[in-house]
């Protein structure tokens, strides 16, 4: 359709392509690994996750049906399932491991059901499992054989938490990432490596444990042995920035293979995250780089340290859990781009061939809504390839300066249709993503995507405290946080309104966990520069955060972002927008999960009261059998709707 045959409409009452139902029907990509010549990946569908496998040109095929859950149930989760050539080992949301054989058949459990399990790896002759287990609030690396006939035993233990074992080829070694409070994982880790002997009923059997690399200060990820087993490769910040190291194993010597002002890793939220891979025949190591929100698949000779960049990939943006293959030279990874929904691609090195499998990319490519015949007509003319470019947004890096003259970083969206038009500013939707130590990148978002075919324009906040932008970047939220996350929203905001691309009147603030916890500290801390806030799940009191023990992977956080208490109670009090609640006066929707285990729901409970009793402008929806994040499509088909209704109230028609 023609620009001048838009009709006239107003910024956020725009009918659009994506509705609240197509959301919650997505699916969700969270991994993928070869097993053998099989292709086998993880869909979250729902409340369930569920394995997926292709072998060659036949078609993709459920290996579990969703009964049994396959979802890691260690910290956040993460970490879900491994591979052998016939063979899926798994971990069940019961917090079990299972054994499910590729070419059918049940799930085999093989080990007892306590505690939570996550990250299994198989050993290279088949016969062993070593996995991350919790159990009683106590975490390490655990041992069980492949058949499940043997009670598990104790592999390493001694340090609150570890993560990502991994097996040197000849069975003689378990290399992992072990850490204590009140580091995180992206503070200070070791790399730690458990020599093994076989037992007398020819388990392997623990005889050593060493440190590597890493401290207090320093944060390892992801080790990985090289095919022969002669080396140990490993990211640490050590530079400043995430980079690849390799350890010699005979000689004992660190050798730094990559150099650059970007992040050859990420912050460790989850387990078995894989950020590089190594080539079937140890040649060369296949790693995704994070620069500037953008990532990019990279090849290094390891005998030269010779670098280059796979432009074949150019078109993804998002790149993530790359794996490669034993048999040959392709790896697969997870892909997307701002108007690429996810999907898991392959990449054939010697012919530099991209394919893409059947996956979650079509996610949102529903009927389009509309508003008159005049519209159906024309988009009864429109390709599906087409309908696509015109209606998803492409989000753009952006850089500002904020209030004290430093340099902030973000992704912009703006308002996008090919039916509509508006006179003036839009009104503008600000995202301050979780964590707080995490990073919007880009990515395909259905968040953004839905706001922006509304008429919002979307800025994506990568505050200071961010990950992606160096360690010193990152760490200047310790001790500031509620603070810069606060100041940069704001002129982040500022810098679009002063451009011409966001109204001044009509700013909103949206963030879930430590985002919700940014909204409303910005509705105390800056009281009439925000129309609403848009609060998921969002700390308000954080002396009863830092005293949650039954989440214990975050249990010292606070530590590090506020000091100890009882030293710091002024800065938590400062901190705790429940004490301050008085000043806010600006239209607050509230959301929360009846059983999440993060951010219990007492947290909304006594904010909300507050409001209720000042008589401020709210709404407060709490959601059953829902915890740290919504997982039901009727839960996420009820936010959205929800949320749309209060923005037109008290933002579009206010």
């Amino acid at each position: 359709m023609p620009t001048t045959q838009k009709m006239k409409k107003m910024f956020g009452t725009w009918a659009s392509p994506i509705t609240p139902s197509m959301i919650a029907g997505g699916l969700r990509l969270n991994d993928v690994q070869w097993a053998g010549e099989t292709l086998v990946w993880l869909e979250g569908r729902g409340g369930s996750g569920v394995l997926v496998a292709q072998t060659g040109a036949e078609a993709p095929r459920d290996l579990s049906d969703g009964s049994l859950s396959v979802r890691g149930r260690v910290g956040y989760g993460g970490g879900e399932f491994t591979t052998t050539a016939d063979t899926v080992i798994f971990a069940a949301a019961d917090g079990r491991l299972y054994r499910l054989a590729l070419d059918g058949g049940l799930p085999k459990p093989i080990t007892p059901a306590f505690g939570g399990t996550a990250a299994p790896r198989v050993s290279a002759d088949g016969k062993w499992v070593a996995y991350v287990h919790n159990g009683d609030n106590i975490d390490g690396i655990a041992l069980v054989d492949v058949e499940g006939e043997q009670f598990p035993c104790k592999l390493a233990y001694g340090t609150d938490f570890v993560m990502q074992p991994t097996w040197r080829p000849d069975g003689a070694m378990v290399a992992y990432v072990a850490w204590d409070q009140p580091q995180m994982p992206w503070d200070g880790t070791e790399l730690r490596i458990v020599h093994l002997t076989a037992g007398a009923d020819g388990m392997p059997t623990p005889t050593r444990v060493e440190t590597i690399a890493g401290d207090k200060q320093t944060s390892v990820v992801q080790p990985e042995f090289s095919p022969d087993g002669r080396t140990l490769a490993y990211a640490s910040d050590k530079s400043g920035w995430w980079q690849l190291y390799l350890y010699d194993l005979e000689s004992k010597t660190h050798t730094q293979l990559t150099n650059a002002e970007a992040e050859d890793s990420m912050p460790a939220w989850v387990q078995g995250i894989r950020t590089y891979a190594w080539s079937h025949d140890g040649k060369a190591i296949y790693f995704i780089r994070n620069q500037d929100s953008r990532m990019s698949l990279w090849r290094l000779e390891v005998s030269n340290h010779k670098l280059r960049r796979v432009t074949a990939l150019d078109d993804y943006t998002a790149l993530a859990q790359i794996a490669a293959s034993s048999l040959a030279g392709e790896v697969a990874l997870i892909a997307s781009a701002s108007m690429i929904p996810e999907r898991v691609i392959t990449y054939e090195i010697d012919h530099e061939m991209v394919a893409t499998l059947p996956s979650a990319s079509d996610a949102l490519s529903a009927p389009v809504i509309v508003d008159d015949e005049r519209d159906a007509a024309w988009i009864r003319k429109r390709s599906r390839s087409e309908m696509l470019i015109d209606q998803y947004a492409p989000a753009e890096a952006i850089s500002w300066t904020g209030h004290d003259g430093g340099m902030v970083y973000g992704l912009y969206s703006a308002p996008i249709s090919p039916n509509y038009t508006s006179s003036g500013a839009p009104p503008l939707m600000v995202k301050v993503h979780g964590g707080p130590t995490s990073q919007s990148r880009l990515t395909f978002s259905p968040e953004a995507q839905f706001y922006t075919t509304r008429g919002y324009a979307f800025l994506e906040v990568n505050h200071r405290g961010s990950t992606g932008y160096g360690r010193p970047y990152r760490d200047l939220l310790n001790g500031a946080w509620g603070f810069w996350d606060v100041e940069d929203s704001v002129s982040g905001a500022q810098h679009l309104v002063d451009q011409g691309l966001a109204d001044a009147k009509r700013l909103v603030i949206l963030g879930g966990s430590a985002g919700g916890y940014t909204v409303l500290q910005s509705l105390v801390d800056k009281p009439g520069f925000w129309r609403a806030g848009v609060c998921l799940y969002g700390i308000s009191n954080q002396f009863t955060l830092a005293l949650n023990e039954a989440w214990k992977f975050e249990a010292r956080y606070l530590d590090m972002m506020f000091g100890e208490l009882p030293d710091s109670e002024a800065l938590y009090r400062e901190r705790s927008p429940l004490f301050h609640a008085d000043k806010i006066q600006d239209a607050v929707i509230v959301f929360q999960g009846e059983d999440d285990p993060v951010v219990p729901k007492e947290q909304a409970d006594s904010i909300v009261a507050v409001l209720r009793r000042r008589g401020v402008p709210h709404e407060y929806h709490v959601f059953e059998g829902e915890g740290h994040g919504w997982r039901k499509p009727e839960t996420i088909e009820r936010y959205y709707a929800l949320v749309v209704d209060f923005l037109q109230r008290y933002v579009i028609f206010a």
